[in-house]
Parts: C-alpha cells; sequence; structure tokens
C-alpha cells in the first residue's frame, strides 16, 4: 500500500495512558512502516493537563500534530481530527492502545481487495474483561444483532479504518453530529453501530478483522459502571433502528 494512512486519536483526561509513553510506542511502530502517514491527536477538551504531555510531542516529533475541540464525546474528537486529515485512508484507535497500532497491518490489505470500511474485531472473548464486563457485552452482541449489523460480532472495538471520503460522507450522518447535546465527563457511546450501519446501508463493502486486544486502559476518568453504560447503549441501537424506519438514512 502506498496510500497515505492518517491515524486520528482522540484525546479527553488520557495523562495515565500517556504517562505509560503510548505516543513513543506508536512512533516506534510508524517509523518503520512501509507507508506514508501522519498522526492527527484531537484534544476533547481535557482538564488533567494530557493536553501539555501531547503538545510537547509533538513538537518534537515530525508526523504528529494537535488540533483541539470543545468538549463534545468520542465521535465527534474523531469527527474534527478527520477534518484536519489529508491521508487516503484513516485509522481511528483508542489512547490507550489496548489494540496496538501495529494490527493495522491485519487492516490495510483489504483496501486492495476493494473494501472501503475495515474494522477490527476482539472476537467473542476478549482478555482482561471481567466477568461482569463479558456477561453485559454478550447481552449488548445480542440485542444489537437482534435489530442492526446480524453478521457482524464486535461493533465497539475502536479500532476502524475507512477510505477518507467514505469517512467524510457518513460521519456527518451521525445523529451525535448531526444534534450534538453536549458532552459532560466520560461517557460510553454506540455511535460505532450508527458508522457501521450507515455504511452497509449505503452500500460500502464492509470487511472485519480479528485484532490483538488486551485491556491496557490505566486511566482513572473513565466510568466503570458496565450495566449502566449497556443500557444506554441499547436505547442508543433502538435509536438507530428507528431513524432507519424514518428513512433518516436513505440517500437524497
Amino acid at each position: 500500500m502506498k496510500k497515505k494512512l492518517s491515524v486520528i486519536i482522540t484525546n479527553y483526561n488520557e495523562k495515565a495512558n500517556l504517562n505509560r509513553g503510548v505516543l513513543n510506542q506508536i512512533k516506534g511502530f510508524l517509523s518503520d512502516a512501509h507507508f506514508p502517514w501522519e498522526v492527527v491527536i484531537n484534544d476533547d477538551g481535557s482538564t488533567d493537563g494530557g493536553d501539555k504531555i501531547i503538545k510537547e510531542f509533538v513538537d518534537k516529533n515530525k508526523g504528529f500534530k494537535l488540533v483541539r475541540g470543545k468538549h463534545a464525546g468520542k465521535a465527534a474528537g474523531i469527527w474534527n481530527g478527520i477534518k484536519h486529515a489529508t491521508g487516503d485512508i484513516i485509522l481511528f484507535t483508542d489512547m490507550d492502545q489496548s489494540t496496538p497500532l501495529k494490527e493495522v497491518e491485519k487492516l490495510i490489505p483489504w483496501f486492495d481487495d476493494n473494501y472501503q470500511v475495515v474494522f477490527g474485531s476482539r472476537g467473542k472473548m476478549r482478555k482482561n474483561f471481567p466477568l461482569l464486563r463479558q456477561l453485559t457485552s454478550w447481552g449488548f452482541r445480542f440485542f444489537r444483532g437482534l435489530f442492526l449489523l446480524h453478521d457482524v460480532v464486535d461493533t465497539q472495538c475502536g479500532f476502524k479504518a475507512m477510505e477518507i471520503g467514505v469517512a467524510k460522507k457518513i460521519f456527518p450522518m451521525l445523529e451525535v453530529i448531526k444534534k450534538p447535546s453536549g458532552s459532560k465527563g466520560w461517557t460510553v457511546s454506540a455511535f460505532d453501530v450508527e458508522l457501521l450501519f450507515i455504511a452497509e446501508k449505503l452500500g460500502y463493502n464492509l470487511k472485519e478483522v480479528d485484532v490483538h486486544w488486551r485491556d491496557e486502559d490505566t486511566s482513572t476518568e473513565k466510568g466503570k459502571n458496565f450495566i449502566a453504560e449497556s443500557i444506554d447503549m441499547l436505547k442508543q441501537i433502538l435509536r438507530v433502528k428507528l431513524n432507519d424506519i424514518r428513512g433518516e438514512y436513505d440517500q437524497k
């Protein structure tokens, strides 16, 4: 692949993960990459000082850039990063690097095989997941599969790539982008479900690829009420289904 890859990372109070040296891990992989690349980090209104760590790193490392947006959540942060991207393919990944960036090598070849959206999958069993989270994840997948994306195993892995033109078409269609309601603190979102559903509905070719995943998140800012989070995500799935019934995703 000679197409340029834009790696999009959104940062909200990730200082604990940044202090682990995740940016150096990312740089280490990309330094030996066989394709052109850039890393666009969107700071989503952080309050823990992590943005200063990023700014210092970006100033010293070519190919990395920091953009800033008001606190609006993960989807909006990724969208802001995409708007500043110059690559042919974008990949959004999480700052904690639970799926290490090197796994992109499993995704890239599929773009040469007529796929426009290629996304990582953790499979049905996730390393380091406590039992309660395993159970809530299973319930989420079962419920989601009843209504949407029947052939997809894992919609929630934060490791997704797509052609930049596809990203620029789909992201503005997401409800969280069209109708921003503001964001307070760190929240879990099912925007990935809506993203993949729209991509499938618009006729793009989707490919799910197994990737290595192990929970490496050391942030203390993120919510841990998995049951409440799952209930909220189930409500979001129903909203996507209702939006589809209303024709909100139909091509005009």
